[in-house]
């Protein structure tokens, strides 16, 4: 894969075979984020288990201390007061069937699902189209929830969701360039310890086998996983 100049000059800091310090990375990604918009910087933690297996799964939520820094459209199906208790905590897009029609009719412009538990024999519906995006509502997550106006809030407070892919890596942003290297690092610690918290009883042998923070255009910068958790 061919990168552009600012990519290669951004790779010429980082030593490709090195392990960092957290804080060391954290200020690599900050300072390889060259592009004219404010880049999101991601964390990548693979884990020593096999997520193939019920007992092995790892996933959750966590607000972030910083937040994210995007601004997050949220949809809430839900009724009556719950509706409203939704709107009225910033939801962007709040019902019910009408909002399974629009959803079957392709749109997509939210970033954040919350449903109240009665809603979910409607919501399941959707299982085809909002899993493989990751947004179907989710006990766990904490958006199947009878209280949405406080899921709301928390997620325009940037909670964000951290769940295994199929190759047993979690994919997180936990913050933009412009936050610097201190609040990065707060959103860093909370989203690991989360993580770390998570680890599953089976899980055997080491649980984080690698990390890496990059910018959305930079280069990826390895974490040492022996000082993490």
């Amino acid at each position: 894969m061919k990168h552009g100049k600012k990519y290669v000059d951004s790779a010429k800091l980082i030593d490709s075979q090195g392990l960092y310090e957290v804080s060391e990375a954290l200020d690599l990604a900050v300072k390889t984020g060259k592009a004219k918009f404010d880049e999101t910087v991601e964390v990548h933690v693979k884990l020593g288990v096999d997520g193939r297996h019920a007992d092995q799964q790892v996933r959750g939520a966590i607000v972030l201390p910083h937040g994210t820094g995007k601004q997050v459209r949220v949809l809430v199906f839900a009724k009556g007061d719950k509706a409203t208790a939704a709107t009225e905590a910033g939801a962007e897009f709040v019902g019910d069937d009408d909002m399974i029609a629009k959803i079957n009719g392709g749109w997509m412009d939210f970033d954040v699902v919350i449903a109240s538990p009665d809603m979910m024999g409607v919501v399941g519906r959707l299982g085809k189209v909002l899993g493989p995006r990751g947004l179907m509502p989710n006990p766990k997550a904490g958006t199947v929830t009878p209280d949405v106006a406080k899921a709301v809030a928390e997620a325009k407070a940037g909670k964000i969701e951290y769940r295994l892919d199929k190759t047993n890596i979690i994919h997180c942003p936990i913050g933009k360039v412009s936050f610097g290297v201190e609040k990065l690092q707060e959103n860093f610690e909370a989203l690991l310890s989360a993580i770390v918290r998570a680890k599953p009883a089976a899980a055997k042998g080491q649980y984080i086998r690698s990390c890496t923070v990059a910018s959305t255009m930079g280069p990826g910068v390895k974490i040492n996983p022996n000082k993490i958790g």
